[in-house]
């Protein structure tokens, strides 16, 4: 089953979990400094927020599809080509507290999309996905027009 994703970047991180919560009537899966994610079985949804800077408003960070194999990725990474579209490829790529496999694209407002796998989760890789990470274990790269979405990183940082 794949699912979507919806990142949001947050201002105010404790108080978005505590809405969202009442929202969809579930806890945060993962619960990282600066980040939750919440994965909602009805309807299939991954939602995700990162901690902003203070005082910023909520703003939409990134889109994607959740899939199930590497794949399925792989698969979607053909479709988008075939289908003319720029894409930016990442494989075992250590983001967001898990080792992912992933294909960027632009939509037409060039709001970023990502199609990607989790291979392994960080409570199962230590505290950091990336034993080299540093600070609170998602990407720090920035998005450019060659990289279709945060170069990489499912937190858009």
């Amino acid at each position: 089953m794949s699912r979507a994703q919806l990142a949001l970047r947050v201002s105010d991180l404790e108080a978005s979990i505590t809405f969202y919560s009442k929202l969809f009537g579930a806890e945060p899966a993962k619960r990282r400094e600066g980040y939750a994610n919440f994965v909602i079985t009805e309807p299939p949804l991954k939602l995700v927020l990162i901690e902003g800077a203070p005082g910023e408003e909520t703003r939409l960070d990134h889109l994607g599809v959740e899939v199930e194999s590497t794949d399925q990725v792989n698969a979607a990474t053909s479709r988008l080509k075939d289908a003319g579209l720029a894409t930016f490829e990442e494989n075992d790529t250590f983001c967001c507290y898990a080792l992912q496999d992933k294909v960027w694209v632009h939509g037409p407002g060039k709001e970023p999309w990502e199609v990607y796998v989790v291979k392994a989760d960080a409570d199962t890789l230590g505290k950091s996905a990336d034993p080299n990470a540093t600070g609170d274990g998602c990407c720090t790269s920035q998005a450019t027009e060659e990289t279709p979405a945060a170069a990489g990183c499912a937190c858009g940082r």
